[in-house]
């Protein structure tokens, strides 16, 4: 495992300006009676996940899905997003994970779903508090936890990967999990992303694989065009 003594990757890129940042420092919050809301949301959420029969495409996939033996920054694209929680109710609790959120109004929704389902929430995006964000994912996988990331998230383009997952990865010594999910029916929504919502009882197969950033590119671009490819692969769309 690396140390991440000599992490180098450019934090500047991960925000427009300094005079930007500033002025993107909030965070904005749910209020405790719209916490109240998502409650039958979740249950409902629950109650569906646990209809899926989710599977690996071999039996090592799940095995990876389960090891917790080493802190790991979890990748999936935006549009698996639905699985969340259920991937972590059932491969990786009560080992602590905390997804990457956005520090918006939009952010604050997901942030509160996050933590009626066990995780924990990093507030931050490429755009608002970027920096901030980075460093605590860093600090949050030397102190043994795992961190979630999507990597076209939280806006897009769909299919892009930011350098973050990388800086992260390199900063802390943690390795990575790449996941893919293949749906034998889902919905697929007009949003952005094309979000896909998998529908109730139907199967899911996982792909996965393990890397160690000690042995990918030393190069920044070079690191997240690798993995990027990587995950492209693992969700059949390359």
């Amino acid at each position: 495992m690396g140390s991440g003594g000599d992490f180098d990757y450019p934090l500047m890129k991960l925000e427009p300006s300094r005079s930007a940042a500033v002025k993107n420092t909030k965070i904005h919050e749910l209020e405790n009676w719209r916490v109240w809301l998502l409650w039958p949301l979740s249950a409902v959420m629950k109650l569906w996940g646990r209809t899926m029969r989710i599977r690996g495409e071999t039996p090592e996939d799940l095995v990876r899905m389960r090891d917790t033996g080493r802190p790991t920054v979890v990748l999936f694209w935006h549009n698996r997003l639905f699985l969340a929680a259920e991937g972590y109710r059932r491969y990786r609790k009560p080992h602590p994970m905390f997804g990457l959120v956005s520090a918006s109004r939009d952010g604050a929704w997901l942030a509160a779903f996050f933590r009626l389902a066990g995780l924990g929430a990093v507030r931050g995006s490429s755009s608002r508090r970027g920096r901030e964000a980075l460093r605590e994912l860093i600090r949050r996988v030397r102190e043994g936890a795992d961190v979630a990331i999507t990597p076209d998230g939280p806006r897009g383009p769909v299919y892009s990967f930011k350098a973050g997952p990388a800086a992260v990865a390199r900063g802390s010594g943690g390795r990575l999990l790449l996941v893919g999910a293949l749906y034998s029916r889902a919905w697929h929504l007009k949003s952005w992303d094309r979000f896909v919502l998998p529908c109730p009882f139907s199967k899911v197969t996982l792909r996965t694989e393990i890397i160690d950033p000690d042995g990918m590119p030393a190069d920044a671009e070079a690191f997240t065009e690798r993995l990027r490819e990587r995950l492209l692969a693992l969700n059949g769309l390359s």
